[in-house]
């Protein structure tokens, strides 16, 4: 194992560094008189395992090769959903080993999805834990999405490298700058939309938890009802500005800063963001004006295609009585996702673009035979190789949404609950559709096996699925 010991050492700092976030539930279990060893001991447990990795690891080299980088960014999301579900499990709520992990790896993944049946009557340190999960998963994606997926050719996502010159070798030193200044900018935007929910409304527990999981796209939660409880305009319109910024790819906010003042308008991908809002919340309004069988406001649109498309989860209406093609809607928007480098997940946007960009090829191609045509993204020509790569990440995903949708079945849930729960798990949007994982219902009610089969998909959503199915291959090990 001395070939991972770059590996072990860095899931050693991040243990550390999770055990040291679970001192801040331990400060609101002061404060909100809840006193218990849940988070001391857990944090003890997370501490201890991450110090045993960091001490063993010290000889290790400051670089990573290609296998290395995929074990690690596989290794770091497991270790911490098992780690961070440990306050749940020790907690005196009753949390199975099973709703433990599925809580804690729907906040990592930033999924949105619980087990908890009723949040109003949660302890104020488990609601902040879930929340700090969501946001340290939110900037955890971020940083390896910049840093260690361009490397790995995850489906397509080379095509965001800082640097043509990045090697893999060259990750870690690299990527220790580029995390601080998206460190900052994540925390700069957490901290102001915390500021603006407390202004309009929102005491300073709620704009602190409901914050961090906006900025992460998470969609947790202090109540059942989302952010419809607070049933305020400024407050949803808040949360729609902030959940666009997180959806954003964070790399532009650091050219920006580096004075690219024209990047959030001339980058085709959030160009084409905003065309799906726009487009989709028109076709929804134009077809619940003509069924007037189904009670909505313009409001309300807005808010959940908004929340949908972004896999960020929170909602203030009942959705999905809003009609079959209503559902259809969603389902396609958790399919789509939000913008590469960002906190948001599902196939993402600029995917989506180069498979049009192929299509429209191919057809020039069958018309004109002779001619010659080079497919084009953001004024960088695109090779076969990477296309395919596109094109098999695109195919792969919708396998696996299959296969997971088979697999629930299979464990006796019904359709609607089966196909919605296998697509919000793989695009980590957090609400299903139906009345059992609806968007007011929760996942307390389903058998233990579907649970883990959705929270698989979590992972393989969060993580591109091939950082995780690579390392099933056995001749991705051999040198």
């Amino acid at each position: 194992m001395s070939n991972y010991k770059t590996v072990f050492f860095t899931l050693g700092i991040l243990q550390i560094i999770l055990g040291i976030f679970m001192f801040i539930p331990i400060i609101a279990q002061f404060f909100y008189q809840e006193i218990d060893s849940s988070f001391f001991g857990a944090s003890i447990v997370t501490i201890i395992f991450g110090t045993l990795f960091f001490l063993s690891n010290l000889d290790h080299e400051n670089k990573l090769n290609l296998q290395q980088a995929f074990l690690l960014t596989a290794l770091s999301w497991l270790s911490v959903a098992i780690f961070g579900s440990l306050p749940f499990f020790f907690s005196n709520l009753d949390f199975s080993f099973t709703n433990a992990f599925f809580e804690s790896m729907s906040g990592i993944t930033t999924t949105g999805s619980t087990v908890i049946a009723n949040l109003e009557n949660m302890p104020k340190s488990i609601l902040l834990w879930r929340a700090i999960l969501q946001w340290l998963g939110g900037i955890g994606i971020i940083i390896m999405a910049i840093t260690l997926m361009p490397i790995m050719n995850v489906g397509g996502m080379q095509l965001f490298k800082i640097s043509s010159n990045d090697s893999s070798e060259k990750v870690l030193p690299k990527s220790k700058e580029i995390a601080l200044r998206l460190i900052y900018i994540y925390s700069g935007l957490t901290v102001m939309c915390a500021f603006t929910y407390y202004g309009f409304g929102m005491n300073i527990f709620d704009s602190l938890t409901h914050s961090m999981t906006t900025l992460a796209t998470g969609g947790f939660s202090n109540y059942n009802e989302s952010i419809g409880f607070f049933d305020s305009l400024a407050i949803e319109t808040s949360a729609m500005i902030f959940i666009i910024l997180g959806s954003l790819p964070f790399i532009t906010y650091i050219k920006f800063i580096n004075g690219n003042r024209n990047i959030f308008f001339s980058d085709t991908q959030i160009r084409t963001f905003f065309k799906i809002i726009f487009i989709s919340i028109i076709i929804l309004s134009v077809y619940l004006i003509f069924d007037n069988s189904n009670s909505y406001n313009t409001r309300s649109i807005f808010f959940n295609v908004i929340s949908i498309l972004t896999g960020t989860g929170y909602v203030n209406a009942q959705f999905d009585n809003w009609g079959s093609f209503s559902l259809l809607i969603f389902l396609s928007l958790m399919f789509i996702g939000g913008c590469a480098g960002s906190t948001t997940c599902g196939i993402k946007i600029f995917r989506l673009q180069i498979l049009y960009l192929f299509i429209i090829n191919q057809i020039k191609k069958i018309i004109y035979s002779k001619g010659v045509f080079i497919i084009k993204y953001n004024q960088s020509s695109l090779n076969e190789k990477f296309i395919s790569s596109i094109i098999s990440f695109i195919f792969f995903y919708f396998v696996i949404f299959f296969v997971l949708t088979a697999l629930l079945s299979l464990t006796g849930l019904d359709f609607i609950t089966a196909i919605s729960g296998a697509a919000t798990s793989i695009s980590n949007v957090g609400p299903g559709l139906g009345p059992e994982i609806g968007p007011n219902g929760n996942f307390a009610s389903l058998p233990d096996v579907s649970k883990w089969i959705l929270s698989l998909g979590m992972i393989l959503g969060r993580l591109e699925l091939f950082a995780i199915l690579v390392l099933f291959l056995p001749s991705f090990w051999r040198n």
